[in-house]
């Protein structure tokens, strides 16, 4: 029989579970949405709750219904090669490729490219990326406690900073909403539904869940309904705080725009509100607190990537995976914020839709029996349409035409698929094939192959 928790209980598992979501992309991104979304903000907020919140949400339940150990037991559902191939990308995503150099460059970004000329920023961002990721390294080859109580005490007083700040954008905004620019001039719920993509959360849910779910377990919480219950109701604390902090930093840049213009990344934004606000101390105060958030961050990032390759690949040492992935993260963090940003939307335009699709199988895969061919069917759906989405994404950001061999597939894709121009293309083709390979598991005879739970 499970143990009740009280509700301090669910009060450190909701803070948990918000510490673990709460990183660069959530400060850059909705500020960037509110600055671009104008007099559309309020349908753009709406859709990039539904992916920068939601979905994190439903990654973590997701795992706990499922009873797999992690993401890989997860995803090798659909075969053991596959569940490495995902797991690994996803772990370099939210890793060394994106994530990691993200967290150097916003803390360069908001905390020291206000201080520094046009002329110097390139050297800057070297130097100070080189001493961040330097420390980063540093303290993931030694783990130890500092970083987690550093990180304990950063957390509640950046919110504390923040609401405080969002609350003078509230009472005294500094102007109005400016003209929605763009994509949210003409469909601004779609544009941030694919906005909160960019945080990343989604994806990092599937690697956090087994924290959270570990946590409710100590706690006494074995059966897997117990743990969701435990679960949902501790993530409603995290939801109604990210939800809280997204859109008052939308708000923030929604009014900035008339004050100081477009900036081209969501990091200017919230320097340039701390300085209008509370002068040079509170925009120094929130750049202090901003980079050392950023640098945990950082170096929770380096460690369960070093771990996991490390468990995978045993042969490499894990100080070895540790030193090149920060490497990396280095080399990639000076090619600049908006770079970064840049060149992972391709990425996670490939990656989010074969994440949700794990997740809803998670959910349902007791409806079919758990059998494998429903989780290569829709899985190979799914990557058939959402790899095109990523070849395209990326035509997009290099400013090229789609290469001749692919654009036969595009424009099949647009002329058949619903939603494909808000690139949900994949939806209801996934949905489709689960639902007729699941009825077709679900009165198969007891032979049918299946898969373990």
């Amino acid at each position: 029989m499970d143990s009740k928790m009280s509700f301090s209980s669910y009060l450190v598992l909701g803070t948990t579970l918000f510490a673990l979501f709460f990183g660069a992309g959530n400060l850059i991104f909705p500020a960037e949405l509110g600055q671009y979304a104008g007099e559309n903000l309020w349908p753009a907020v709406i859709g990039f709750a539904i992916t920068g919140v939601g979905l994190p949400l439903l990654g973590v339940l997701a795992i706990g219904y499922s009873g797999s150990r992690d993401l890989q037991d997860l995803s090798s559902r659909v075969h053991p090669v596959y569940g490495i191939m995902f797991t690994s990308l996803l772990y370099l995503t939210i890793g060394p490729f994106f994530a990691a150099p993200r967290t150097g460059a916003v803390a360069y970004d908001v905390g020291f490219a206000p201080f520094i000329g046009e002329e110097n920023a390139q050297l800057g961002l070297f130097l100070f990326s080189l001493v961040f990721f330097g420390v980063t390294l540093w303290l993931s080859l030694n783990p130890a406690k500092l970083v987690e109580r550093v990180g304990k005490i950063l957390a509640p007083a950046l919110i504390i900073l923040l609401l405080v700040l969002l609350t003078m954008a509230a009472i005294n905004p500094m102007g109005g909403f400016g003209e929605p620019q763009g994509d949210y001039a003409s469909n601004p719920f779609v544009t941030g539904f694919k906005e909160g993509y960019n945080t990343m959360d989604a994806l990092a849910s599937l690697v956090f869940a087994i924290i959270i779910i570990d946590a409710v377990r100590r706690m006494g919480v074995t059966s897997t309904r117990g743990v969701l219950a435990a679960t949902a109701k501790s993530g409603l604390f995290a939801i109604i705080l990210l939800g809280v902090i997204y859109t008052g930093i939308a708000y923030l840049g929604a009014t900035s725009t008339g004050e100081f213009g477009l900036f081209d990344t969501g990091g200017a934004v919230l320097s340039s509100g701390a300085s209008y606000y509370f002068g040079k101390t509170g925009m120094a105060l929130l750049a202090a607190l901003i980079t050392l958030a950023c640098l945990t961050t950082s170096i929770g990032l380096m460690t369960a990537v070093g771990e996991y390759f490390n468990r995978l690949i045993p042969k490499i040492s894990y100080k070895a995976f540790v030193t090149f992935f920060t490497t990396l993260s280095f080399v990639i963090a000076n090619f600049g914020l908006a770079n970064i940003i840049k060149y992972s939307i391709p990425v996670l335009m490939f990656l989010y839709p074969l994440a949700i699709v794990i997740m809803i199988l998670a959910f349902a895969s007791s409806l079919f029996h758990h059998a494998r061919f429903v989780y290569v069917s829709t899985i190979a759906v799914t990557f058939l349409i959402s790899v095109f989405d990523g070849l395209s994404a990326l035509c997009t950001q290099l400013d090229i035409e789609p290469f001749a061999w692919m654009k036969p597939i595009l424009d099949f894709y647009k002329s058949v698929l619903p939603l494909y121009g808000d690139g949900l293309g994949w939806l209801v083709p996934a949905l489709t094939v689960l639902v007729i390979t699941g009825v077709i598991a679900r009165v198969a005879t007891p032979s049918a192959q299946t898969t373990s739970n």
